[in-house]
């Protein structure tokens, strides 16, 4: 397969763990991947989009202090409350049973990779949301990645 060049990529990548942050920026690096603005929590996040950063990607994890992933995604997916509800999300879990993965999806995630992860299915999920981008749904109860 062809690979494609992420050097133009900006990311926004929110992990409370450092090490595994600082594990996922060396693997985005690797890629080509310069761009990267890292949070330890959802706060964070929030507070860079709002400062007008506005990444291709978000990168999250699940289990966050102050604000976790699916709070994140469910604000970033809310169009009256976000400067860009259809920014791509993969959210990286070590919860990958069913019903977590289902949970996540209804949030509005893009892509779910667990834990650990390795940097294959790391570009792989990137390369998904570049490559087939899934289209939005909008309904009473809904809004994101159509399911």
């Amino acid at each position: 397969p062809v690979q494609l060049d992420l050097r133009q990529l900006h990311i926004v990548l929110a992990e409370d763990n450092p090490f595994m942050r600082s594990l996922i920026r060396t693997v985005l690096r690797i890629f080509g991947c310069d761009h990267v603005k890292e949070a330890a929590d959802g706060l964070e996040v929030l507070r860079i989009l709002k400062g007008g950063y506005n990444p291709d990607i978000i990168i999250t994890n699940w289990e966050m202090p102050k604000l976790d992933g699916i709070k994140l995604i469910r604000m970033i997916r809310d169009p009256k409350e976000s400067p860009n509800p259809y920014v791509p999300i993969i959210m990286v879990s070590a919860y990958s049973e069913v019903n977590r993965v289902i949970q996540a999806r209804d949030a509005g995630v893009s892509e779910f990779l667990a834990k650990p992860i390795s940097a294959q299915l790391l570009y792989e999920r990137i390369a998904t949301t570049i490559e087939h981008p899934r289209p939005f749904v909008k309904s009473e109860s809904f809004f994101g990645p159509d399911r």
